[in-house]
């Protein structure tokens, strides 16, 4: 019996493709389902939005886990190791939240 291989057409439309950055992510999980929400934190702005939310089975938050592992050891062996700051909690963020001086009129 021949094994047929089934092919998925992925359409990236010109808006998505231009991505939106994000530096920060908080992850929240239920029993069904994880929640990424991807913020953006600029310097001297007090406020910070959802710019993204992501929210997938725990099967496919396993996958997306091994898929990132796989393409930061890529990355790493042809651009040296990504150093993270020392001494950070798990889960807290890796920069400081106040990020220098505010703004005067």
């Amino acid at each position: 019996m021949e094994e047929k291989k089934q092919q998925l057409d992925i359409e990236l439309s010109h808006e998505v493709a231009q991505g939106t950055y994000a530096n920060l992510a908080i992850i929240s999980h239920s029993t069904s389902e994880f929640i990424v929400d991807f913020i953006r934190i600029m310097p001297g702005v007090p406020k910070a939005d959802v710019k993204s939310r992501i929210i997938l089975t725990p099967e496919h938050a396993k996958r997306l886990m091994l898929a990132l592992q796989d393409n930061i050891r890529k990355f790493e062996m042809n651009n040296g190791k990504i150093n993270l700051p020392e001494g950070g909690a798990p889960g807290a963020p890796m920069f400081p939240l106040d990020m220098g001086p505010q703004g005067q009129a």
